[in-house]
């Protein structure tokens, strides 16, 4: 049995493991050579809360977030995905042991870290068994419906760390601008699973955007959901060689939706699943919104020197399967 820091949500952020050839980033771990993504078997996810009030949050009103959290999850439609609140704990978050908890830590030395996920995983099979979320009381936190000045807000941080405990690692859609003090500053995004938070204040991350749903989807989606949606899938090449880390937008025009995904090859492959059947502009751009250790491992080798490109046609994706793969070929800067 391993325990391991997988995620958290910073100024910026962080992630280990990746499964191959998914829609989304995902976090996985290693059984042997090969990749076992996170997911949850056994449903519904039991999990406790820790018994402890913070200045501004009761440990009461930290289950009640935590339960809305949850539901913004589960609640999107034909996933086989469900919770359950098992009791408030003396049980600290990251303790060795086979409970899933939530709750306040004080952990001034990260800085820029607002929480962090962790999980309990068995060597040999990969199962998940558990995971821990903390807040951290570093910071100030807020429950206020409609945000509090100068406090960050706990539901949208813990929607962003149960995205991870299901499984989801960092989305790329978003933009920042680098702070001359060091980290960056948000400007926009369309994830809640984009690596940078909003200032204190906001709300906006309580509500999921369309590259969430499409990621959860991917992973607990029920049969009727890979009936009605489908996926687009191809190739990113530079110079002929196959680009790995290109992060690649799918664009529908009839909805407004946008979903992002990563080519997690080094042939250059990406796929981006779970989309409503439609035709999308497909746009390729290099990571450099979000310090790449915010999505993959330091040496994995990124490709971050070419120019956005669009692919020249819309692609069609149907209902149930995928289309035609397609291949855009990008430029060096």
């Amino acid at each position: 049995m391993r325990r391991a820091l997988i995620a958290a949500i910073v100024l910026p952020a962080i992630v280990i493991f990746a499964a191959p050839l998914r829609a989304y980033l995902k976090i996985g771990t290693f059984v042997g050579n090969d990749i076992v993504g996170i997911q949850w078997t056994n449903l519904p996810i039991r999990y406790f809360v820790t018994s402890r009030d913070v200045p501004g949050v009761t440990a009461a009103q930290l289950q009640t977030t935590a339960a809305s959290s949850f539901a913004a999850w589960s609640g999107q439609p034909d996933l086989a995905l469900s919770t359950q609140f098992g009791g408030f704990t003396a049980t600290e978050p990251a303790d060795t042991d086979t409970v899933t908890v939530i709750g306040f830590q004080s952990h001034p030395e990260l800085e820029r870290t607002l929480g962090a996920t962790t999980f309990t995983v068995d060597d040999a099979t990969g199962r998940l068994i558990a995971s821990d979320i903390f807040i951290n009381t570093a910071f100030q936190w807020s429950v206020a419906p409609n945000g509090e000045t100068n406090r960050f807000d706990v539901q949208s941080i813990l929607t962003h760390e149960i995205g991870h405990l299901l499984g989801l690692g960092h989305s790329a859609m978003g933009e920042t601008r680098v702070n001359s003090g060091g980290g960056r500053t948000v400007l926009g995004k369309r994830a809640v699973m984009f690596p940078i938070a909003y200032p204190p204040g906001s709300i906006v991350d309580r509500t999921l955007e369309a590259g969430d749903v499409a990621g959860i989807t991917d992973i607990y989606g029920t049969t009727a959901a890979q009936e009605e949606l489908g996926a687009l899938s191809g190739r990113v090449t530079l110079n002929g060689a196959g680009v790995f880390g290109a992060h690649v937008v799918a664009f529908n025009p009839a909805t407004g939706e946008m979903v992002g995904g990563f080519s997690l090859t080094d042939a250059g492959d990406f796929v981006i699943a779970a989309l409503k059947p439609g035709q999308y502009v497909v746009r390729v751009e290099p990571l450099d919104d979000a310090d790449i250790d915010g999505f993959f491992d330091t040496d994995s080798g990124v490709n971050i020197n070419f120019q956005v490109t669009y692919y020249t046609k819309l692609v069609p994706v149907p209902a149930g399967g995928a289309g035609a793969a397609i291949q855009i070929k990008v430029k060096a800067k």
